[in-house]
């Protein structure tokens, strides 16, 4: 599938968000109920009331107005703000972060989403798992990062023979 942006959504929001200080966050709403709820949140009852977004197959339908008005309300707001009072609502949301911040992801901690491995160099760090689940559990770190053409031979080897 193409990324979030690009792609025709199943949901009226669903959708990655500027926000202050040129950070990011996603934020779902994919009821009724989580709609109505967001529009409270944000202070927004024109767009509970707005007979365009009664339904989620209408907000779909008008999801650029849609993305647009709660675009410009959650333009300059405050992340750490913005989450808690999300948090609090019980609405799904995720701030965009880059790869190294996950390893200080309260998600990733709290849902066993981090695992510890040894680097190339024999230091031992966390790494973000699969998000998936085998007989309830996480698919962990199988090995230790291999050092620079540790496994070449092993790979390499029937290639070099002919």
């Amino acid at each position: 599938a193409p990324p979030l942006p690009s792609r025709v959504s199943a949901w009226g929001v669903y959708d990655i968000f500027d926000i202050a200080e040129g950070e990011q966050l996603f934020v779902g709403a994919v009821s009724d109920k989580q709609f109505l709820k967001l529009c409270e949140v944000l202070e927004r009852p024109d767009l509970a009331d707005d007979p365009d977004f009664a339904d989620n197959s209408l907000r779909v339908a008008h999801r650029p107005r849609l993305l647009q008005e709660l675009g410009a309300s959650l333009a300059g707001r405050e992340v750490e703000e913005l989450c808690a009072t999300l948090e609090a609502a019980g609405l799904p949301y995720a701030k965009v972060v880059r790869p190294e911040e996950l390893v200080d992801d309260e998600h990733l901690k709290a849902s066993g989403g981090l695992a510890p491995m040894t680097t190339d160099t024999g230091d031992e760090t966390q790494v973000v798992l699969l998000p998936l689940l085998m007989n309830g559990n996480r698919l962990g770190v199988q090995r230790p990062l291999p050092k620079a053409g540790q496994h070449d031979d092993e790979i390499l080897g029937p290639l070099r023979e002919t």
